[in-house]
């Protein structure tokens, strides 16, 4: 996929920017318009020409999508300029509460999925790493290269390159050397410290005034986890907002750009994953900057989507928040010196 820019920021050949229609979800869950209306209208209003498709939301004879709905919405996104890059499969491990999944009823599952995706244009298709595993891979490796798709296995949150659950999946990656097999990396692994929104969301909650504190001050301290799964055993984090509160185990991560190069060569995509605009001490901007020069020293080519992950929380405009992103992202990922580049102001 050539190489596309938002609001003229030039990206260097190769990259491409792109947003996801996940940022959408609290718009298509409330169903005043159509998902297809929904999702299209990112491409449409020029948040972004390239979308990243999260077809459970999208489609509703998926994980079989029909080719009619798979059709028609291609169909509507390239009537206002817009393409698919990536599409998000599912692959649901078991067939009702106990029976496993056997290898081929595996490959059952996604063979309709990657069908879709071709169809619909995309280059790409998403499972999380490992979920796989070698010998579905081995089945999937013709298909992609039949159906001239690229699978990602994205790693995220606290799933860094030397994290012994994920090591075995990356080295048989890296063992394969195909180029229709790579690695997506999702940016909350590189937080140098937690959204303020979400820990004031953690407070009116109920969390503890101490473990805020300590969330907010010490997040990247190893020893702060061992303090988080301590309330959790404790009983003292209320059950309404015990979902909230696993961000910190899984999804918000400490890694630094740096611990990505040894994986760079395996990386076709990121997901620019971002949870608030609050950038006073550059919580935002200094990950994107860092992982900027980073991909510049490396010579990177591949996908770079937005992708929000706040709308868990906040209540905010999706368009507004993802466009904002993206300029900035654009900014930084091309001139990784440009640390103290501002947001664009809210919509009014």
């Amino acid at each position: 996929m050539e190489a596309t820019s938002v609001a003229g920021s030039g990206l260097p050949a190769g990259r491409t920017l792109a947003a996801s229609g996940f940022n959408w979800t609290p718009r298509i869950i409330e169903a005043r318009h159509t998902a297809v209306e929904i999702v299209t209208g990112i491409a449409r209003d020029d948040v972004a020409k390239v979308i990243e498709l999260e077809p459970g939301l999208l489609w509703r004879t998926f994980p079989t999508p029909g080719n009619h709905e798979v059709d028609a919405f291609r169909e509507a996104l390239e009537a206002v300029g817009g393409r698919v890059s990536t599409v998000g499969c599912s692959l649901d491990d078991f067939t009702g509460t106990s029976e496993r999944r056997s290898t081929g009823q595996c490959l059952d599952f996604l063979v309709p999925q990657l069908k879709a995706a071709r169809r619909v244009g995309a280059c790409a298709v998403r499972l999380p790493i490992g979920q796989a595993g070698p010998e579905l891979l081995a089945l999937l490796r013709p298909l992609l290269h039949e159906l001239d798709l690229v699978l990602f296995e994205e790693i995220q949150g606290q799933q860094d390159p030397r994290n012994p659950a994920i090591r075995p999946a990356l080295d048989h990656l890296a063992a394969l050397d195909d180029p229709r097999i790579r690695v997506l990396v999702d940016t909350s692994m590189l937080m140098p410290a937690l959204p303020p929104t979400y820990l004031d969301e953690l407070a009116r909650g109920g969390v503890s005034p101490v473990l805020c504190s300590r969330l907010e001050t010490e997040w990247k301290d190893p020893s702060t986890n061992d303090a988080m799964i301590a309330a959790l055993r404790s009983g003292t984090v209320p059950a309404g907002i015990h979902t909230l509160f696993m961000n910190l185990l899984v999804r918000f991560g400490r890694s630094d750009a740096g611990d990505l190069r040894e994986i760079l060569p395996l990386v076709g995509a990121f997901h620019l994953k971002f949870w608030d605009l609050e950038d006073a001490d550059r919580r935002v901007s200094k990950p994107l900057m860092e992982l900027g020069r980073l991909l510049d020293q490396e010579g990177f080519t591949g996908l770079l989507t937005s992708e929000w992950g706040g709308h868990e929380w906040l209540a905010n405009d999706p368009a507004d928040m993802t466009r904002r992103h993206l300029a900035l992202a654009a900014g930084l990922t091309t001139h990784a010196e440009a640390a103290a580049l501002p947001f664009p102001p809210a919509a009014p």
